[in-house]
């Protein structure tokens, strides 16, 4: 089963790499991560999907509050959340499919946002799943080249992963400002 954990780290080099080496001296594969800064430049987000089982999730749940600059971790497979992946879809177009494109991308919500003579580019968001059936009905039209974002998880509703009163120490660069991951 997969297990979506969003994790709250301090802006800081070498947090990615200490958060990575956990998972590897565990010998837990990472099936999707992502990090971004947030809405406070001295805390950036991690997306991270494991496939495991429950007590696997809760063991990497505790040993990331282990390492020194997570904050928070919010373990959001059996919570009301919103999942999105992001995909761009570069596919071979000539005048015979070029409307089946523009139909398929209508059908799954999916915008064009290149156009050349011979190809397009698609922009797709959604989950796994829509981006999957997607691209298995794009693939007999020919997909000439693929990127997905990885998965980015928020709870829901009043649910909210916060940084709990967390105070960045000052200075973390030699300089007064903080580094981005």
């Amino acid at each position: 089963m997969k297990h979506t954990l969003s994790v709250l780290v301090e802006n800081k080099p070498g947090v990615l790499n200490r958060v990575v080496s956990l998972f590897r001296r565990r010998s837990f594969n990472i099936d999707s991560l992502t990090v971004g800064r947030t809405h406070t430049p001295e805390i950036s987000r991690m997306t991270i999907v494991i496939d495991g089982t429950e007590q696997d999730a809760d063991r990497i749940e505790k040993n990331l509050y282990k390492l020194v600059n997570v904050i928070q971790v919010d373990h959001l497979t059996d919570k009301p959340n919103v999942i999105r992946d992001l995909a761009l879809i570069k596919v071979a177009v000539d005048n015979t499919n070029r409307s089946e494109v523009m139909q398929l991308c209508d059908i799954f919500r999916a915008h064009i946002v290149d156009v050349g003579p011979q190809s397009v580019v698609i922009e797709i968001t959604g989950d796994e799943d829509k981006i999957e059936s997607f691209a298995d009905l794009l693939r007999p039209i020919g997909i000439l080249e693929m990127v997905r974002t990885g998965v980015v998880a928020m709870g829901r509703g009043e649910h909210l992963l916060t940084s709990n009163g967390y105070r960045p120490q000052p200075g973390a660069n030699g300089n007064g400002h903080k580094s981005v991951i």
